[in-house]
C-alpha cells in the first residue's frame, strides 16, 4: 500500500445525537486507502451504515468496511486491473462481504440480521473508476476542481420511510448498483444517509454543490498526500456541531478525496 500518493484524503465519522441520547454506539464505519498497482495508485473508499434495528450494527458496519477494502486490495495484488472491476466482480465482492458477516454471526451464535448494514464502495484509478452500492447514502464525483458535482447512484430507499437495502439480504447481489466511469476523476466523496438531507436536493435529485465546494476547499490546500489527521478531526467536530445536528440526528460518515495533481 502506498503512502496516499496522489490523493489528499479526509475521513470523519460522527455519532448522531439520537444515539448519544440513548447511549447507543455509532453504527457507521468508513475507511479509505490508496493501493499501489501496476496501473498506478488506486483510491479505495468504503462507507457502511449499520441498520438501526440491528443489535450489533456497529460490528457489521466495521466488518463490512474492512472486508470490502481487503477484497479490493487483493484484487490488485493478484494482478487484477481496473478494467476487470465489472458487475460480476462487484457481485462477487458483495457476496464475500455477506459471507464474512454470515460467518461472524454464526461464530457469535447470533442471527445474521443483527449485523445488517449498507455498503458503498468507490475504486478510483488514473483513468477510470468503479462504484458499488447496496442501500442508502451516496457517492458523488467531480471531474475537476471547477467542475460540477454529480451523484453516481441515487440513495436506495424502500417503500416506507427509513427503509433501505442491506448487504446481508438474500437478494443483495441483485440489489447491487454498479457503474464504471471510464474517465479521470479529480474529486470523490462517499457519505452515509445521515448527510443526505444536507447534501442532496430530494425534490430535484441534484447535488447541493456549495457543501462540497466548502468541504473540499481546505482539502485542496493540503500540500502533501495521504489521510490528514488534523483536518479529519476538524471535520468530525463539524459533523458533531449543533449546525449539523440541528438538521440530522443520525450517525454521519464522510470521506473526501482530492487528487494532488490536476488533470
Amino acid at each position: 500500500m502506498s503512502d496516499g500518493r496522489p490523493w489528499r484524503l479526509v475521513l470523519a465519522v460522527a455519532r448522531g445525537t439520537s444515539h448519544e441520547g440513548s447511549n447507543a454506539p455509532c453504527q457507521d464505519h468508513a475507511g479509505c486507502r490508496v493501493v499501489d498497482t501496476d496501473e498506478g495508485d488506486v483510491l479505495v473508499a468504503v462507507v457502511c451504515d449499520g441498520a438501526g434495528s440491528a443489535a450489533h450494527a456497529e460490528v457489521g458496519a466495521w466488518l463490512a468496511v474492512e472486508t470490502a477494502m481487503e477484497l479490493v486490495e487483493l484484487h490488485f495484488e493478484e494482478g487484477g486491473r481496473m478494467a476487470d472491476v465489472d458487475l460480476a466482480c462487484g457481485r462477487a465482492w458483495v457476496a464475500r462481504v455477506a459471507d464474512a458477516l454470515t460467518r461472524h454471526a454464526a461464530a457469535e451464535g447470533r442471527p445474521l440480521r443483527d449485523y445488517a448494514c449498507t455498503l458503498l464502495v468507490a475504486v478510483v484509478g488514473a483513468s477510470g473508476a468503479a462504484f458499488l452500492q447496496v442501500g442508502d447514502g451516496a457517492i458523488v464525483i467531480s471531474r475537476g476542481e471547477d467542475e460540477d458535482w454529480s451523484y453516481v447512484f441515487w440513495p436506495q430507499h424502500g417503500e416506507f420511510a427509513n427503509t433501505t437495502n442491506f448487504v446481508v439480504s438474500h437478494d443483495a447481489t441483485e440489489r447491487l448498483e454498479f457503474a464504471y466511469v471510464p474517465e479521470r476523476l479529480q474529486e470523490v466523496s462517499v457519505f452515509s444517509d445521515g448527510l443526505e438531507n444536507l447534501v442532496l436536493h430530494q425534490a430535484t435529485r441534484t447535488v447541493f454543490e456549495p457543501f462540497f465546494r466548502q468541504m473540499l476547499a481546505p482539502v485542496r490546500k493540503l500540500a502533501g498526500p495521504g489521510l490528514d489527521a488534523a483536518l479529519s478531526a476538524d471535520l468530525t467536530a463539524y459533523l458533531s456541531s449543533p449546525r449539523v445536528c440541528e438538521r440530522t440526528d443520525d450517525d454521519k460518515s464522510l470521506v473526501l478525496a482530492s487528487r494532488l495533481s490536476p488533470p
